[in-house]
């Protein structure tokens, strides 16, 4: 063998085993899946943490196993409301979160939760490629957020004793509402606010430190609040209170992935966008029967009920959201153009 050829031959082999490292470690990626939901399985539970081991289980697969993901439910993996800004630092590769529990940090992401603004689940979803959502995916992708699922969730109320319906029914009463913009409706009419995330909601009826509380469905059925309630408004005839609750992912995280992976991690979400639609709407629906075999009151909300908080929002939680700063103004206008 000439000794070209034997030293090209000595040179590869000498190469081989940190080029089989670099692609090692490239084609394998373990990335974690933050949530504050009570965990299940694939096919029974809280359907947003069933959405996040969909999603795993079908990236895994189309990566054919280059991407695997570790699903942490019920907040252990770090607290709720540090979801939001690990993200943003690389520190948390994915969570399923309320966009507005962040609005703290970034005030634009309270769009997510702004009273009356979303009255159904068709405005909600046809955000994604309207301008309203082009902006709002455009803002969190500066602030080093990718939207990988757009979920929207309708709410309802649960309560301690009577039914909250009209706003009137609010007043003097301690209310969870879950944000900022729910807040200052609650406040107009006539509401004390308590601030926490849903998953501290049932401790905080238990014990009385709450009179009633604004949430999901879902997270009515999840955390089991029809134990500490005898009342509930449902969402299932249309809602004043509907949550953007994305499957987002870090920036950081997402860029460092080849392009074929990223495909894949952004065509299963979009996916999923319909598993999450169904399942919101089955939730709506099956609130009221849960609450009901426990003896509670269920009562819905009539279209007339819903324009008087709405309403109330457009002089209080718009007004406000749309002088926070330009962003927000300009997410507010966009939105408005859905209605």
């Amino acid at each position: 063998m000439p000794a070209i050829t034997r030293r090209a031959v000595l040179g590869a082999l000498a190469t081989t085993p940190l080029w089989l490292q670099a692609a090692r470690a490239q084609s394998n990626t373990s990335l974690k899946i933050s949530h504050q939901f009570p965990g299940g399985s694939v096919t029974q539970g809280d359907f947003r943490d069933r959405l996040c081991r969909m999603f795993a289980t079908e990236v895994e697969k189309r990566t054919k196993g280059a991407l695997k993901f570790s699903i942490y439910p019920g907040s252990s993996l770090m607290k709720t409301n540090a979801q939001f800004s690990s993200m943003r630092k690389g520190a948390l590769d994915m969570s399923l979160v309320p966009l507005s529990y962040a609005g703290g940090e970034v005030p634009e992401v309270n769009i997510g939760l702004m009273p009356g603004l979303v009255t159904s689940y068709e405005q909600g979803y046809g955000w994604k490629n309207a301008e309203v959502g082009k902006e709002l995916a455009r803002i969190l992708a500066e602030k080093g957020i990718v939207v990988v699922s757009w979920i929207w969730q309708a709410g309802g109320v649960a309560s301690r004793s009577k039914p909250i319906v009209e706003p009137e029914d609010a007043r003097g009463l301690k209310v969870r509402g879950g944000s900022r913009e729910m807040d200052l409706i609650l406040k107009e009419a006539g509401a004390a606010v308590v601030t926490l995330p849903s998953n501290e909601i049932y401790a905080a009826m238990q014990t009385g430190a709450m009179d009633a509380a604004l949430t999901s469905s879902t997270s009515l059925i999840s955390f089991r609040l029809e134990e500490v309630s005898k009342a509930l408004t449902t969402g299932r005839t249309g809602a004043y209170w509907f949550m953007f609750e994305p499957l987002m992912m870090s920036k950081a995280v997402f860029d460092r992935l080849p392009k074929d992976q990223q495909a894949a991690i952004m065509a299963v979400g979009g996916e999923l966008e319909a598993f999450a639609r169904k399942e919101a709407q089955e939730d709506d629906q099956e609130v009221a029967t849960v609450y009901q075999k426990k003896g509670a009151t269920v009562v819905d909300l009539k279209p007339a009920t819903i324009k008087k908080w709405q309403a109330i929002a457009r002089n209080t939680a718009w007004k406000d959201y749309a002088e926070r700063n330009p962003n927000c103004a300009k997410l507010l206008a966009l939105a408005e153009k859905t209605l």
